[in-house]
């Protein structure tokens, strides 16, 4: 019975662990030779998850056939158009607030004087919104249409959709209008593309020193 009972308990961890026991299927070391190993990673502790499949070595964004990785000037128009009224409207806003009170400060605590202040501040809010919308507008259909014709997206783009803004905008006075306003255009973003490219234009100075 005692041979019996280990002959029983033999084959059962013969056959559990791969061994050689009678029920178990055997494998010699000819046929293991020939599983490849490598790339192979122990499984985690605490995840039966291979951790190969948890390591994201690049994005996971699904993007249209022919679609590029960064936002074109068209998908920015919106947001850009957007800020820019915001930010008119705030800035107006406190601006209006400061001359409400500069214009009232010989009056008294009153409601007419809430009133011409609120009225200041609802004016100067829509004007600079209304200013500011309509520059972001002017610059964001110049960008597109720029893109588009030269069929690339960089800085001279920038530029170029800039002074083209600038002048359009001050196109009502004249020459010196227009060439005034595209002079600040080209300055302002020239000196955006110059933020923009600081850190790569450092870069290469520094290796062209070395």
């Amino acid at each position: 019975m005692e041979g019996g009972g280990g002959n029983s308990k033999g084959s059962a961890l013969g056959g559990l662990f791969g061994a050689g026991g009678a029920g178990g299927p055997g494998y010699s070391h000819a046929d293991l030779a020939g599983v490849p190993l490598t790339g192979m990673n122990p499984l985690s502790p605490y995840l039966n998850v291979d951790p190969r499949y948890l390591i994201q070595d690049t994005d996971e964004f699904i993007l249209p056939t022919g679609a590029n990785k960064t936002r074109g000037r068209f998908e920015l128009a919106f947001f850009t158009i957007g800020g820019c009224c915001m930010t008119g409207a705030a800035f107006g806003a406190l601006n209006g607030l400061r001359l409400g009170l500069k214009e009232t400060h010989s009056m008294a605590w009153s409601k007419p004087r809430n009133v011409q202040i609120l009225n200041m501040v609802t004016r100067q809010g829509a004007l600079w919104a209304n200013t500011l919308g309509s520059l972001a507008l002017l610059y964001s259909a110049f960008g597109v249409i720029i893109e588009k014709t030269r069929g690339a997206e960089d800085d001279l783009n920038t530029v170029a959709a800039g002074t083209m803004t600038g002048m359009l905008y001050k196109c009502t006075g004249g020459v010196r209008g227009i060439a005034r306003g595209g002079l600040a255009g080209l300055m302002l973003t020239g000196l955006y593309a110059l933020y923009n490219n600081w850190e790569h234009m450092k870069g290469s100075v520094q290796r062209q020193s070395l």
